[in-house]
């Protein structure tokens, strides 16, 4: 069969014998493919590379910045700023300025966006470079980004998949899956099976997968999917399928802005409108445009007045020190605007391994002669308790507990070691698991080798379910052994509870074994089940006199008339702290959820030990959600708090459909599956520790130590960052209302000219709204801010009474403002310059700008005085205050700065003048807290 003559639809390989798929993919397992057949395929196919989509460029990205509405805004004021000022021979220094500013935030925001995704990069880093393969009868090297499909692999220890494949014989092989699945344990794998087409990818035992690693055995495999089309090309395919949504504080910062420059045109067509009028007499006969450029230059002020210049940096600093901050929390932000959507979550999707749990196989409980014992202890720490009845016991008062563990020690190919102060495990986190057991009782695997050592053994097979050694008994006393030992050699077996009980006749009591009864194997397997149930992998242990040593393939008749030890229960142990986060999740309004690739029954048993699911509630499998469709889904996904032996769609399923039912999404992985449903989350959240580098470039937030409760504590930072964010956007546009309305009535009450130039008007949103706004953001946290629901991410910023605080104060501001303002005009002269303009528009610019000082201070709290605050619970808010009206003054008396931003020097009384209706604002706002508090009362 030519290449051309392939299936053209894919079929569903594991489904498929061996001989089936060979006869499709058109090779042969002894000479493999042709060279002839390998070029007609690579045309076919392509080269076994994953491809890439175009992304934007660099200059797209940064021209982007320039559509946001406020920055347009300015750039047509900065153009008809410099028109005006060039038509009167003046240097267009308020053009300069504005335009500076707009270039700025431009940047500010490529910087935020322009971080390039670099997760197909990753995923292309998984290829293995070189693979063996047989070409025309012979074994031969080729480049991985050659293999075609129907191409014979050959695997064994070490070799990293270069694609997928069906197996088509094996020895013992164990592939670790977890770059794709998610879970640590290795797969044992089987060619002689087909399977059923629904069986998800952590139960395809048949295949093996492109980016996986043989940790054991050999095999042979033939190729079915290169490229794209293997489990990581549609993950990549996913990844680059997922759209960027914006983050609620983008949105709410657009919808700001388009209300802002909304207001600011409608203000601005009053302004010309009343202004032409009042000219005219208000005779719309007779119209006068005699004043038209003075009132353009009222609209320009107003409109530099009403976009608040220094936002988009107080923002972007605000955010980065929220980043630090969590960073001395374990949590990495990798997106800036990240920090803020933590404090939106309303839904925490975590998985299982390594997040909720320790990543540590740690033994639970035990089961030896009708005893349940239960065992304490944490990791791989060889240190802790055996319990019977809730009691502290001693394990060389119970033989038989003692001889299972002697059997746990010696059972094993894994080493149990100590590196600076961490117990590591070197082998499979099984047997490791069994060690540290045997460790807790003082029963080292060292010294029981030197006491039995090993001198045969037959290892673990997927068909028998079983491994058993053979160690010599010859140079220890008898008496000195806790078994029933009537030969030279003892055999100890592990393996499947069912399959090695199967095998026993006799079962150990005290240092004897006796017939085992048929109530006695009921009852064992009854306490299996009861294990399982519980979440726990169990296995089953043996033992048996052997007076000579069994030949070699021998397995089948030396493994008969064991006798039966006991059950060992295991199970990857909850984090200590993990139960307490997810308290406090339960007390901030956030769900969590577990999405995991494991066993439904594990995942329950976890899951409810947590708090994250009750005893008795449904686990969704990714069997039942491949039958789901969305709609259904998103009917389940309120309800369903566990999702067991789910792929990488069906996680990606799952957070779309939480996003459809409005829900803020936090999604936790670290393997190259869960990188689509990260990039889709709204917050994605990648392991530092176990996290492929796949997942961490899909992601928002790195754990730097992969704990469960670190991500509480980045959602009560991103809450704390969201509440300040509220707070210095009160502040600013409260003040920016009140510049906007002194300025608009300054022509409309005949005074002559613009009270503030646009280059004023930027000094003020730039630095004495800057500086006090940048210190608002890093005040304390509220006491109850993870006692109370997240606030809905769809509200606006002008919600919860934002909007109307805003527009109250800035009236009041703007009423003080003019008043000053009057009183200036018609009372302010110096000697030289009789009724100098510049006198009375140094006196409100200053007046504005102190107001401001005050109006800082008295916004830290909504309900308590400033009396009752701790002035240095906030020192750099007192910092900005000081040195804001510093550098105000210096704008009145340092001659440079003066002639620069056109005031005048000011005498003492005019200066005492402008300071005492400063404080009206401070004033007025601590009396509305008074009378809330009263009405509060009554």
């Amino acid at each position: 069969m030519s290449a051309h003559s392939l299936p053209n639809s894919t079929p569903v390989w594991h489904a498929l014998d061996v001989d089936k798929t060979l006869q499709l993919l058109a090779s042969d397992r002894s000479t493999g493919l042709t060279s002839e057949e390998v070029q007609q395929r690579l045309q076919k196919y392509g080269l076994n590379e994953l491809q890439e989509t175009g992304g934007r460029s660099s200059w797209v990205i940064f021209l982007d910045q320039f559509k946001n509405i406020m920055l347009v805004m300015l750039i047509a004021v900065a153009i008809i700023s410099a028109f005006l000022d060039l038509q009167d021979n003046e240097f267009p220094k308020d053009a300069i300025a504005i335009g500076l500013i707009v270039v700025l935030n431009g940047i500010l925001g490529y910087l935020q966006e322009s971080r390039a995704e670099k997760a197909l990069a990753a995923l292309k880093r998984l290829s293995a470079p070189l693979v063996r393969v047989i070409r025309d009868g012979r074994i031969v090297e080729v480049e991985a980004k050659e293999l075609v499909p129907g191409d014979i692999m050959l695997l064994e220890a070490g070799v990293q998949l270069a694609a997928d494949a069906r197996l088509i014989e094996e020895q013992n092989l164990q592939v670790r899956e977890a770059a794709l699945t998610g879970e640590a344990q290795a797969i044992e794998k089987q060619a002689d099976i087909q399977l059923q087409e629904n069986t998800g990818i952590g139960d395809r035992l048949n295949m093996v997968f492109q980016g996986t690693e043989v940790v054991q055995g050999r095999a042979k495999a033939i190729v079915t999917g290169t490229g794209m089309q293997t489990e990581l090309g549609r993950i990549a395919a996913m990844i680059q399928s997922v759209e960027s949504e914006p983050t609620p504080l983008q949105q709410r910062m657009s919808h700001l802005g388009n209300v802002l420059v909304g207001g600011s045109l409608v203000l601005v067509a009053l302004v010309v409108v009343g202004g032409v009028l009042q000219n005219s007499n208000f005779d719309p006969a007779n119209l006068d445009f005699g004043n038209f450029n003075e009132l353009l230059e009222v609209s320009l002020s107003m409109a530099v007045a009403v976009v608040p210049e220094g936002l988009p940096a107080v923002i972007t600093v605000t955010l980065a020190l929220g980043t630090q901050r969590m960073v001395r929390r374990q949590a990495l932000i990798r997106k800036l605007p990240a920090v803020e959507t933590l404090g939106s979550v309303t839904t925490i999707c975590s998985d299982k391994t390594g997040t909720l749990t320790q990543n540590k196989m740690v033994v639970q409980a035990v089961y030896a002669n009708d005893k349940y014992f239960q065992v304490t202890g944490e990791g791989y720490i060889p240190h802790g308790q055996f319990l019977l009845d809730n009691q502290n016991i001693e394990v060389s008062e119970y033989p038989v507990l003692h001889a299972l563990l002697v059997a746990c020690a010696l059972c094993n190919d894994a080493v149990l070691q100590q590196e600076q102060s961490q117990w590591i495990i070197l082998g499979d986190p099984t047997e490791g698991a069994l060690l540290s057991l045997a460790g807790k009782a003082g029963i080292e695997k060292d010294q029981w080798e030197a006491r039995l050592p090993r001198v045969a053994e037959f290892p673990f097979s997927s068909e028998r379910k079983r491994m058993s050694v053979i160690c010599s008994t010859k140079h220890e006393a008898q008496n000195a052994l806790a078994f029933d030992n009537t030969g030279s050699y003892l055999m100890f077996t592990k393996g499947s509870p069912e399959l090695t009980l199967v095998r026993c006749t006799q079962i150990h009591c005290g240092e004897r074994s006796i017939p085992l009864t048929e109530a006695q194997r009921q009852e064992i397997l009854a306490q299996n089940n009861a294990m399982a149930g519980k979440g726990l992998r169990v296995l089953g242990f043996a033992y048996k006199p052997l007076a000579t040593l069994p030949d070699e393939g021998s397995e089948d008749t030396s493994e008969r008339e064991l006798v039966w030890l006991g059950l060992v229960g295991m199970l990857d142990a909850p984090r200590p702290e993990v139960r307490e986060a997810v308290a406090r999740c339960r007390d901030a309004g956030i769900r969590p959820v577990m999405i995991t690739g494991d066993h439904q029954l594990t995942a329950q048993a976890i899951a409810t030990d947590l708090g994250i699911a009750q005893s008795g509630d449904r686990v969704l499998t990714g069997q039942e959600l491949e039958h789901m469709s969305q709609p259904e889904l998103e009917k389940q996904v309120d309800l369903v708090s566990i999702y067991a032996r789910v792929s990488p769609e069906h996680k990606l399923r799952i957070v779309q459909a939480l996003q459809r039912r409005g829900r803020v999404v936090a999604m936790t992985g670290d393997g190259v599956n869960d990188a689509p449903a990260l990039k889709q989350a709204d917050i994605g959240i990648a392991m530092g520790i176990t996290g492929t580098d796949v997942s961490k470039e899909a992601s928002d937030m790195v754990l730097l130590d992969d704990n469960f409760a670190t991500i509480v504590a980045a959602t009560e930072e991103g809450r704390v960052v969201y509440t300040n964010i509220r707070r210095f956007i009160k502040y600013i546009l409260g003040s920016n209302i009140g510049e906007v309305l002194t300025i608009a009535a300054a022509p409309l009450l005949g005074l002559g000219g613009v009270p503030l130039s646009p280059l004023q008007i930027l000094w003020m949103n730039l630095v004495t709204d800057g500086l006090p706004a940048l210190a608002l953001a890093v005040e304390p946290a509220e006491p109850d801010v993870m006692k109370r629901p997240p606030f809905s991410p769809r509200e606006s910023i002008f919600a919860r009474g934002l909007g109307f605080y805003m527009v109250r104060i800035g009236i009041i501001f703007a009423i003080i403002s003019i008043t000053l303002m009057v009183w200036a005009y018609y009372h302010t002269h110096t000697p030289e310059y009789p009724r100098d303009p510049r006198t009375w528009r140094t006196m409100v610019f200053t007046t504005l700008c102190l107001a401001q000082m005050g109006h800082a201070i008295a916004v830290r709290s909504n309900t308590r005085l400033t009396i009752e605050l701790n002035p240095f619970s906030n020192r750099y808010l007192l910092a900005a205050v000081v040195v804001t009206a510093i550098l105000q003054l210096m704008l009145v008396y340092v001659p440079p700065l003066r002639a620069f931003f056109d005031t005048f020097w000011l005498s003492p009384l005019e200066l005492a003048i402008c300071f005492g209706f400063s404080t009206l604002l401070f004033v007025w706002v601590e009396l509305e807290k008074l009378f809330l508090r009263i009405v509060k009362r009554h």
